[in-house]
């Protein structure tokens, strides 16, 4: 169970968005919580979970690169330790396929298939690190998107 405040409130921003259909009323909450935390120099598994669910609610995927860049750049100065601390059941391994997966979503998105193919790449390589639940199926099944969309696949 997550203990951490500061992600227990990014959550509520992830339910303003995902649940409510509120984007903007996330993205002001994402915002104010970015500025609590210190923006880049936060904590940083903070600092990858904001810009993780950041990246979400934006209009311009510009935009949404840049926040999933920061995401990748934190969880690259994380511990497993520090992810246990906050209570958080996954292991930091298991970050990094979404985290990519993202990347390579907007990469698509931009017009820059080679990019967007090396971060599936790198997404699937790290698969093994996910369980098999209701996350790691959802981080499957958009890997398997995201593929069919980069070969041209109809499925």
């Amino acid at each position: 169970m997550v203990t951490d405040p500061t992600l227990a409130r990014i959550n509520d921003g992830v339910q303003l968005h995902h649940g409510a259909g509120r984007r903007d009323a996330a993205r002001r909450l994402f915002e104010q919580v970015w500025t609590d935390i210190g923006g880049e120099t936060g904590d940083p598994l903070h600092v990858c979970v904001l810009a993780h669910a950041m990246a979400d609610v934006q209009a311009d995927v510009g935009e949404e690169l840049l926040w999933d860049q920061r995401a990748l750049a934190a969880a690259d100065r994380l511990t497993d330790d520090r992810v246990a601390q906050a209570g958080v059941m996954l292991p930091l391994a298991g970050l990094y396929p979404s985290l990519h997966l993202n990347l390579g979503e907007c990469y698509r998105k931009l017009g820059d298939l080679g990019r967007a193919r090396e971060h599936l790449q790198l997404a699937q390589a790290g698969m093994g690190a996910l369980g098999d639940d209701a996350y790691g199926r959802l981080i499957r099944a958009g890997a398997e998107r995201l593929e069919r969309l980069l070969t041209g696949r109809q499925e």
